[in-house]
């Protein structure tokens, strides 16, 4: 059992390591690509052109967010079900 909750361990810590790497990423390529958007005359007035960088921010933040969710949110699925497990025998037991 103690080899199991390790090997459940470990694949959170990848799901994590996973999302941290993701995020760096992220941010980076989205700091390279706003930087190219203003340098290449997002900055004067008479740009009336969306910025294109918003598309790839907003669609791959959606992403970040979701990849967040699974690694710290979403939960082992075997905890989950260990937790529902102990509730119920806990409810039999009461009666």
């Amino acid at each position: 059992m103690n080899e199991q909750k390790d090997q459940r361990l470990w694949q959170i810590a990848k799901k994590r390591a996973g999302f941290k790497q993701n995020l760096i990423t992220y941010v980076f390529v989205n700091i390279f690509l706003w930087g190219i958007w203003w340098l290449t005359g997002a900055k004067l007035e008479e740009n009336d052109n969306f910025p294109w960088p918003v598309w790839v921010t907003a669609i791959w933040g959606l992403v970040v967010v979701l990849n967040f969710f699974e690694a710290y949110r979403g939960g082992d699925k075997h905890s989950m079900a260990e937790e529902e497990y102990e509730k119920l025998k806990r409810k039999q037991d009461h009666l």
